[in-house]
């Protein structure tokens, strides 16, 4: 049956002018209302073959190299259903319209002369045309037993005139099923429905076109973040990866807290382009911040000036050695003092490299020991000055990590620049929560995380999905410049506390170990020397803390703004 209520039999003959200019009106309504390709050409093609009880029938698409394409083939008498929304594609070359070489119009054909000459082409019988070739057809009707008797091929304008595609139907019958040729009425009433149809074809191709070109567009942003920094050189590519690995398994599932949680195709979209763009912002970090892979490092790392230092704090030792030796002192006590003096500035500048590289945590004494080994006076020309200034200080009693404080907050900061540029952006109203879903992916259940602070339950669910994906993704890479990629087992168990401390959604973090999404994306994207076992009972068993939700109104302002921080954070 049609969507618009013609049923087998039904003739458009059978009906009055009233009833086909409402069936022409109620055609047209449902084409410009369809948003899916697919579904589409499929509701042109079977609206056309019911108005004209047509046993069959293809609807071919032009294409940028002047080629028809097969998009959608029905024939209701052998059972064949290809193309559309069907899944099952049409193994057919393409058909040209001109000669590769000598660039001729190709007229032989049915479909590409109704094309090239711009108008309907009703043939009663293709056995008795003159003029076209139906070898392949009859080929067909051998190997099949089908007889391919009447043909109407109708050439779809869009709003410049141009042919965008070809409809084309086999074998009318009329009331009693037997095949008769396309009448002038019925040919008429097809060709009403092909105008509508290709104006409606040619808007959703329009729409397909500018999709693809924001995509592309957005994915080209995403591959020159991660070309900006050798160290996170597939990240904006994974993680709308596991973001949709995610999602989709929770619109699979049918019990639990996320039972009813459904996308719809434009949410999908929305989703994904969100998912892409998440770390737009990071356009502006500066590349010395972004892969700063020891403390002392800004353009250059800065422990090899902290090495030619010391070379000059031993340049000194031995001068002094000399010196004693020349007022008087035996050489082998002089040596023996120089001896140790060198020692000891060996140890502690192999100290300060260590320190340099950084790590998971910096104790107190250490950080002391760091201080007093800054303190050493070195001669620069005519004054003296600490061997380590007050920067280098503090970038080496930096207690995990590579970043100071100040260098945090640039990072960080790129969930600000993130969220200002898509705001920023005149998104359509069914991409309007792409800066909330990007946005959100490092706030936190209890209202600790950044830019805004925001509580549980003030965050979307698919924020929130691009928080754990996130999470995940950056334990288990292994192009990080300050870390090792974590084990399988090892990053679980630090989202299991993540989950605890209220960090992630626990629900969903449930669901993510239930699901088992973590390992499926793990097969694909990691090392597998880094897939070990999980205890997944454990990750389940966790509970996490209590926490208090401030009052509504303040939840409210945090949504609004940036934390006081992030408004006054220091420039890149």
């Amino acid at each position: 049956m049609s969507e618009l209520g013609l049923g087998v039999g039904t003739n458009v003959t059978s009906l009055d002018k009233a009833a086909r200019l409402e069936l022409l009106h109620r055609v047209g309504i449902a084409l410009t209302a369809e948003k899916n390709r697919d579904r589409l050409v499929e509701m042109i093609l079977l609206e056309a073959k019911q108005l004209c009880n047509a046993d069959g029938g293809t609807l071919y698409i032009r294409t940028d190299e002047d080629t028809l394409r097969f998009a959608i083939m029905r024939t209701d008498s052998l059972s064949i259903a290809l193309g559309g929304t069907t899944g099952r594609e049409i193994e057919l070359p393409e058909i040209p319209l001109y000669d590769a070489e000598t660039k001729a119009k190709n007229l032989r054909n049915v479909a590409t002369a109704a094309a090239l000459l711009r108008r309907s082409i009703n043939i009663p019988d293709a056995y008795d045309a003159e003029g076209f070739d139906f070898s392949g057809t009859k080929q067909f009707d051998e190997r099949n037993a089908y007889r391919s008797r009447s043909f109407l091929t109708i050439p779809l304008y869009n709003t410049e005139s141009r042919v965008i595609a070809v409809l084309q139907l086999l074998n009318a019958r009329d009331a009693a099923g037997k095949v008769v040729p396309f009448s002038d009425e019925v040919e008429r009433i097809v060709q009403a429905l092909a105008s509508q149809a290709g104006i409606a074809l040619d808007n959703q191709m329009l729409l397909d076109g500018q999709r693809k070109l924001l995509e592309s567009f957005i994915k080209l942003i995403a591959a020159a973040i991660d070309a900006k920094s050798p160290y996170t050189g597939g990240h904006c590519e994974r993680v709308p990866v596991l973001t949709e690995m995610l999602a989709e398994s929770l619109c699979r599932a049918d019990t639990g807290p996320f039972k009813s949680f459904r996308l719809t195709e434009e949410e999908w979209y929305e989703l994904r382009i969100a998912a892409w763009l998440h770390d737009c912002g990071k356009v502006t970090t500066p590349v010395h911040v972004m892969d700063k892979a020891t403390k002392l490092e800004t353009i250059s790392d800065r422990i090899d000036t902290v090495r030619a230092r010391f070379e000059v704090l031993r340049r000194d030792a031995e001068l002094r050695a000399l010196k004693r030796q020349l007022a008087g002192e035996p050489a082998e006590a002089a040596q023996a003092t120089l001896g140790a003096e060198l020692a000891q500035l060996d140890e502690e500048l192999a100290f300060l490299e260590r320190a340099n590289t950084g790590g998971e945590f910096l104790a107190p004494e250490l950080k002391a020991r760091i201080r007093e080994i800054g303190a050493r006076r070195l001669r620069q020309g005519e004054r003296e000055v600490p061997l380590l200034s007050d920067d280098e200080l503090e970038n080496l009693c930096i207690s995990r990590g590579t970043l100071t404080e100040a260098e945090r907050l640039i990072i960080n900061g790129h969930m600000v620049q993130t969220i200002q540029m898509l705001e920023a952006l005149p998104f359509p109203r069914n991409l309007a929560r792409v800066p909330e879903y990007a946005g959100g992916h490092h706030e936190k259940m209890d209202g600790g995380g950044y830019p805004r602070g925001i509580y549980a339950g003030d965050m979307s669910v698919p924020a929130r999905i691009m928080a754990i994906a996130d999470v995940f993704e950056a334990l288990t890479a292994d192009d990080r410049p300050y870390k090792r990629a974590k084990r399988l087992s090892e990053a679980m168990s630090i989202m299991g506390y993540m989950k605890q401390d209220n960090h992630l959604d626990p629900e969903l973090f449930d669901h993510f170990v239930r699901s088992q999404t973590y390992l499926r994306y793990a097969e694909s994207y990691l090392d597998p020397g880094l897939i070990d076992a999980v205890d997944e009972a454990a990750l389940l068993a966790i509970t996490p803390r209590p926490f208090e939700l401030p009052p509504e109104e303040a939840r409210v302002q945090r949504k609004r703004e940036f934390l006081p921080e992030y408004r006054a954070r220091p420039k890149p």
